[in-house]
């Protein structure tokens, strides 16, 4: 299939260009958000940068919609309308913003365009209105098992700490640091203080992965964002997790894969045991990772999409 696709989120793409499918990725001049192309990314050669300008009358089976705003785009763009023109869905990344359970979503008063959630919890808490609903959820490329917990730290990965700040958890980081050390990985984590933590930045993935690998257990703290791409790759690398227990991280870890809890008297305790204890948080580690291959592996994500791309095409 020819599908159109933005690159929105690195990750998600990095995995969903592996299908096979020919993805066209509109460009701008600036390379802004609404046409960054490949980005320089490591990806098949199925992914094809295509200058917006020349995107009018081009062949395409069905388009993979990320941000509202794509809905006119690509009737500007291609000539054609999504979901009456040509094929579509909507690929739904995030948690309702405002009001939990309440927010209607964009495309709820749609029947023709699925949208395509990436947690049951998602699918649960939008107000989906009359649009079809399907939870895919995530699958990463597995970077293999490299999880060597030399160093008693703890790894945490969030983008923009200082302005996100209480929906990602950074507000929690001290309280970690006062027990371990926690390096701080992510977009704009320059500028973010907090006892014991140290801010790394943002790293490419072939340096993050082994970076992160070497730090004795993997911290999440995201009180209210979808289920971040950075906590199953965590899990792959064999990295055992102490996560906040909130939207889809509970059945994300798995039974054995860590500690996962809404109560920081339990959380901040299993960090400090964790880095004491390298044996037990390598035994951790080791069952994340057969839980992340099995729930979260590309396999499973791609021929998921696979069905639902012919279902919508026949």
């Amino acid at each position: 299939m020819r599908l159109l696709l933005w690159h929105v989120h690195g990750s998600w793409t990095t995995a969903f260009v592996r299908s096979g499918h020919t993805c066209l990725l509109p460009t701008v001049e600036d390379r802004g958000p609404w046409g960054r192309g490949r980005c320089g990314r490591d990806w098949p050669d199925t992914a094809v940068e295509v200058p917006h300008d020349r995107l009018r009358g081009a062949d395409v089976d069905a388009v993979v919609l990320q941000r509202p705003e794509e809905l006119d785009l690509t009737e500007r763009w291609l000539g054609r309308r999504p979901g009456t023109d040509v094929p579509a869905v909507y690929v739904e990344h995030n948690t309702p913003r405002e009001h939990a359970a309440t927010t209607r979503h964009p495309l709820a008063g749609r029947d023709d365009i699925p949208i395509v959630h990436v947690t049951h919890f998602n699918e649960l808490m939008w107000d989906n209105g009359i649009a079809p609903t399907v939870v895919i959820e995530h699958g990463v490329v597995d970077p293999g098992h490299r999880y060597t917990g030399e160093l008693p730290r703890a790894a945490a990965l969030i983008n923009e700490p200082v302005r996100r700040n209480r929906i990602v958890g950074a507000d929690l980081l001290g309280a970690f640091g006062e027990v371990v050390p926690v390096d701080l990985y992510g977009i704009g984590t320059e500028g973010f203080t907090a006892p014991g933590v140290t801010p790394v930045g943002d790293l490419p993935q072939e340096r993050l992965h082994p970076h992160m690998a070497r730090r004795r257990v993997y911290l999440h703290t995201a009180r209210w964002t979808s289920l971040g791409l950075s906590l199953i790759e965590a899990m792959h690398l064999g990295m055992p997790v102490v996560a906040v227990d909130s939207t889809e991280a509970s059945t994300a870890v798995g039974e054995d894969a860590g500690v996962v809890s809404t109560d920081l008297t339990r959380l901040v305790p299993a960090v400090r045991t964790l880095c004491a204890q390298p044996d037990l948080a390598a035994r951790l580690g080791k069952c994340a990772r057969e839980h992340a291959l099995a729930r979260f592996g590309l396999d499973t994500f791609l021929h998921r999409w696979d069905v639902l791309l012919d279902r919508l095409l026949s």
